[in-house]
């Protein structure tokens, strides 16, 4: 190896066994995750790290058939669908008008959106349980779309008006001098112009709602409407949990959207770029 070479490697060395380590801590949590999942409770305690003597499968037999887990996933699965259609439909419509057009109190109305970013969840907390409690809208099946599509429509509408400002106008008006109408001009032509935001918008707010806790703590109390999140905490007992089976739940609880991912994560990486760079 010459004296070049020799510089070279060393050089590189030291940043890979850097990546090379954080890769490991990213992992490992996954990977402890999984195999701790099929041991038994007395081989957790006994030790937490140690592969497992003999594994099984039995604490995932177990969930998905004595516990509600694929209720509650139901339960996420319909509240993130709704809630993405709320956030997209109106992120969409909204950011374009706050883009193309002007009015008296755009800047305002922009403005309050965009403070929907600046609040804290949990400075809401109280007010909002008050107010679902009182109206009677705690403990329904569309109860936690609201509060969803109400704190992820301010990301949306900031990322989208952005991105439409990049979009150019001569677009539009090229449409409208061919007989395009406003409604076709704006589903046809620039709604497919704005799927990379979109879809850069649709994971954001996904895996926001997916693992989204505190609303479902304080909105939901029937066992019946409860998420995954809030679900998977009904396995810790007051003197003892029961961690092997809250893993396999965990496990479960994330399978979907890790499938989600790899399915489109082409897509996904296609949409991230392009909202990082118009966004």
């Amino acid at each position: 190896m010459g004296e070049s070479s020799k510089r070279r490697f060393l050089s590189g060395l030291v940043p890979n066994l850097v990546l090379a380590v954080f890769s490991i801590t990213c992992i490992f949590p996954a990977i402890w995750l999984f195999y701790s999942s099929l041991k038994g409770k007395a081989e957790f305690y006994a030790n937490p790290i140690s592969l497992p003597h003999s594994p099984n499968f039995q604490q995932y037999m177990a969930i998905l058939t004595k516990s509600k887990i694929l209720l509650w996933m139901g339960n996420t699965i319909r509240n993130s669908v709704l809630s993405l259609a709320i956030i997209l439909i109106l992120g969409f419509i909204i950011g374009y008008f706050l883009s193309r057009f002007r009015f008296k109190g755009k800047n305002a109305l922009y403005n309050y959106y965009l403070l929907g970013m600046l609040v804290p969840i949990h400075a809401l907390m109280v007010p909002m349980y008050v107010l679902f409690t009182k109206s009677g809208m705690g403990d329904q099946w569309y109860t936690l779309i609201l509060p969803y599509a109400a704190f992820g429509l301010p990301i949306a509408i900031f990322l989208v008006e952005s991105y439409v400002r990049s979009i150019p106008i001569e677009v539009e008006e090229a449409a409208n001098i061919d007989g395009c109408s406003f409604h076709r001009t704006l589903f046809s032509i620039v709604l497919p112009m704005c799927q990379p935001i979109l879809v850069t918008v649709g994971i954001i707010q996904f895996f926001i709602v997916w693992n989204e806790f505190t609303f479902a703590l304080i909105l939901i109390s029937k066992e019946t409407l409860m998420t995954v999140p809030v679900g998977i905490t009904l396995f810790k007992g007051q003197f003892v949990t029961d961690y092997p089976k809250m893993m396999a739940s965990m496990l479960i609880a994330i399978f979907p959207a890790m499938a989600l991912y790899f399915a489109f994560s082409k897509q996904i990486i296609k949409g991230m770029v392009a909202g990082s760079v118009k966004g």
